[in-house]
């Protein structure tokens, strides 16, 4: 992996010799939501993607993003190419209305060996792929955690034995998720990832979209709705393809330099005919 072209994509090429340290992986984790983009349009570009961690490093460090298989996984490859003592963990993430369950359905970061005057212990959960969740690592203690305008719960696990619990704030886009200690590779995520990059019921493949977290806010991308949750609170329709591409470009840091123009044309008549479906109620 390209280490050093990936600390500059996060602008932090300072890092690339520094010792580990609390204040650095939160740098690091901070750099990256706020940079990396949550993003799942290489299912509506047509592109299909693997659960390679050095293939979505690759693609970060061309400038797009990715969802949590991607965000989590490249982040665990280059973090311990720095030095930190990370480990893979699968997870489930509960949506509004679902049951909680470990499905696989989401890539879950720890880190230890880094204690800090907040969390003496050392241990924190680091999870870069959860969308308009974590703006920074929570120290892995059950407790109440603010971060910006949202609250969030750790607790432990009711289903997932000697695991952890995230409760997301009500404002949230999912209720929340739980993930085992148990150590795990890319492999176990492999099926999932076909699922929800295929399936006609994935959120995913139903609508586009994309998220960019920072420390006031969460800008969201859902089909054609641009919103603002926290300071700046918004809410508007793109009606031209030239504001969908502006708003990927200075809201979400996604020129799309890699997708060609006739590629971009496509896109905006696939979302466009879903938002015309969606304004009628089409469930399709």
């Amino acid at each position: 992996m390209n280490t050093a072209g990936y600390l500059r994509r996060l602008g932090l090429p300072h890092l690339l010799n520094a010792p580990t340290s609390a204040e650095s992986l939160r740098a690091l984790h901070v750099a990256h939501v706020e940079k990396v983009s949550y993003e799942a349009l290489e299912i509506w570009l047509g592109r299909p993607t693997t659960v390679d961690p050095v293939e979505s490093a690759e693609r970060i460090i061309r400038g797009r993003g990715g969802y949590c298989y991607h965000l989590n996984g490249a982040f665990s490859e280059l973090v311990r190419a720095l030095g930190y003592d990370v480990t893979r963990h699968v997870g489930g993430v509960q949506n509004r209305g679902g049951e909680p369950g470990i499905t696989a359905n989401h890539l879950v970061l720890t880190a230890r060996g880094l204690p800090s005057e907040s969390n003496p212990g050392g241990e924190w959960l680091v999870d870069l792929g959860l969308g308009d969740a974590l703006h920074e690592p929570l120290p892995l203690v059950a407790g109440t955690y603010q971060q910006g305008p949202f609250q969030y719960v750790l607790r432990p696990s009711e289903i997932a034995p000697g695991g952890w619990r995230f409760d997301h704030d009500p404002s949230g886009s999912f209720k929340g998720m739980d993930f085992g200690l148990t150590p795990t590779n890319m492999s176990a995520f492999i099926n999932m990832h076909e699922h929800l990059t295929t399936a006609p019921t994935s959120g995913f493949v139903r609508t586009a979209t994309v998220q960019r977290r920072d420390a006031t806010g969460v800008d969201v991308l859902r089909g054609l709705v641009l919103s603002r949750i926290g300071n700046g609170a918004r809410s508007v329709t793109l009606d031209t393809a030239r504001d969908y591409y502006a708003a990927l470009a200075d809201v979400f840091l996604l020129p799309l330099d890699d997708v060609s123009a006739e590629e971009k044309d496509k896109l905006w008549r696939k979302l466009h005919d879903a938002h015309e479906a969606w304004l009628v109620g089409d469930p399709a």
